[in-house]
């Protein structure tokens, strides 16, 4: 057997030479696992040698050469050596500007025929290389599932560092994330959708192992509750989108879901589109809901928030060099557009229902009625009382432009400890006399002001100075009005004091 012969001669770098011995021994000999072994390592030299984007062809040629050769499972120090230069090549032809898709789908065919070592280091980077060059397109799908995310090692599920210090999203969650998006419905070629349930259905139970066993992941809970969407299956869509959505609720796209979500109540969607729309992001990215939003406030009759909207589309679009929609020209043509008047943005439109998008954000937060005991206008803060065990103070202007003394609010907290700053998620104003009751009462008597003193007593109610300037009390005076329960700093209990 001439194996030696023909290593000596690979390594000295005569690869021709090597290669027609070994074609001659195979040749003698077809069935000989050694024929074959020797053939095979020579063309692996060749591969070597051709590791580059000028030479994809002859790559391809001598790749296909060892296809050729059929060889048994067990080669796997081969299988795994072509892993990298595969790999190799995928990455460098990922970074030229026309990249040969026919060609990177042939090394994918040829790829498939082989029997890597799963998994693998290997295995992984050949995965990554095929997921750049794949992840955008409809043949995505057909390499994911050939090369099976079952075959992940743990380092995989792990974010990347970058050579510059960074991290980058695991591989794990890239991958996950681009099988989702091709998951969801598309058109074909004929103009019709194409989504296939099942399918869907299998891979949400992989979404949800990552969404348990991998917390930091932002994205599987996102999808997860895309692919129900798309399966009609609302009913436990919103317990994966909602978490989410809190982290992501600054982001105008998220918006967009939630509206998705609530496609059947079109106050709901038409709130959703006002938050979204009210988060900044550049103006070409909010091209497609403005047009949304334009279609909306057409039918609700606010022709000047709607011109608003398309004037503020078109200029994105125009700048971007983007084509205008026919459906936006026709608004254009419309006598509605014409007579309506234009303004810089409809921001302080949105916020009128704003309140409501957020409402079905945290719509799992509970609602806690509080009474507003004293409001600083300068600085924009209210003190609350929700109970004699829950009190304390917020930031109200997000919310309201005017509050008062004695209003109830209804309030989803965020965070906060007693008798300190509150954050809170949404906010409303209601009536509920019941609740207010337990803090209000009629008084009546006379009023005591101690000489020199600036505030008095109604009995053991206390009126605060600025009541007494207020209403111009004097001592001796008989006074009618309203008290409000309130916790007093300086002797730490509860007393009541004129409002």
């Amino acid at each position: 057997m001439p194996s030696k012969e023909i290593k000596e001669l690979r390594q000295a770098g005569n690869l021709e030479e090597a290669l027609a011995m070994a074609k001659t021994e195979l040749e003698a000999q077809p069935a000989n696992i050694w024929g074959k072994r020797n053939v095979s390592w020579v063309y692996y030299d060749y591969l070597k040698k051709n590791v580059s984007v000028e030479k994809l062809d002859n790559f391809i040629i001598y790749l296909s050469e060892i296809q050729n050769l059929t060889l048994p499972e067990e080669e796997k120090m081969l299988y795994d050596n072509l892993c990298w230069s595969i790999g190799t090549l995928l990455f460098k032809i990922n970074k030229e500007e026309n990249i040969p898709f026919v060609k990177l789908v042939r090394l994918l065919e040829i790829s498939q025929t082989f029997s890597f070592t799963k998994p693998s280091e290997n295995y992984s980077f050949l995965f990554k290389a095929f997921h750049k060059s794949f992840k955008d397109s409809d043949v995505y799908e057909r390499f994911a599932d050939w090369w099976d995310f079952d075959n992940f090692r743990e380092d995989d599920y792990q974010k990347e560092k970058l050579s510059n210090g960074k991290e980058i999203m695991s591989i794990v969650e890239q991958a996950y994330i681009a099988y989702a998006k091709h998951l969801l419905p598309k058109l074909n070629t004929n103009r019709e959708i194409v989504f296939d349930k099942e399918k869907a259905k299998a891979f949400i139970e992989k979404l949800s192992f990552l969404e348990v066993n991998y917390p930091d992941y932002q994205y599987p809970a996102y999808f997860i509750a895309k692919l129900l969407l798309a399966s009609g299956e609302t009913e436990h869509m919103l317990e994966h989108l909602l978490p989410f959505a809190k982290k992501k609720r600054n982001d105008f796209w998220v918006w967009e879901v939630l509206a998705e979500a609530f496609n059947d109540d079109p106050d709901k969607v038409f709130a959703c589109y006002c938050k979204a729309l009210s988060c900044k992001s550049p103006e070409e990215m909010l091209v497609n809901i403005r047009q949304k939003m334009a279609a909306l406030l057409i039918n609700k009759q606010n022709f000047n928030e709607a011109k608003t909207e398309i004037a503020l589309l078109v200029k994105a679009r125009s700048q971007k060099g983007y084509r205008i929609p026919n459906e936006v020209i026709q608004w254009q043509s419309q006598d509605w557009y014409i007579n309506a008047t234009t303004q810089n943005s409809n921001i302080g439109f949105y916020r009128i229902y704003i309140p409501k998008a957020e409402s079905l954000l945290f719509r799992d937060v509970p609602e806690e009625n509080v009474i507003v005991e004293f409001v600083n206008a300068d600085r924009k803060i209210l003190n609350f009382i929700e109970s004699e065990r829950k009190f304390g103070f917020l930031k109200y202007e997000r919310f309201f432009k005017n509050v008062k003394v004695a209003d109830v609010l209804k309030v989803r907290f965020q965070s906060g400890s007693n008798e300190g700053m509150h954050q809170v998620y949404t906010a409303v104003k209601i009536n509920d006399n019941e609740f207010k009751a337990q803090f209000l009462k009629e008084v009546e008597g006379t009023v005591k002001i101690i000489e020199g003193k600036p505030f008095g007593f109604l009995g053991d109610i206390f009126i605060h100075p600025s009541i007494v300037t207020k209403l111009k009390l004097t001592n001796g005076m008989t006074f009618k009005g309203n008290a409000m329960k309130s916790y007093n700093n300086e002797k730490k209990q509860w007393s009541w004091k004129i409002i």
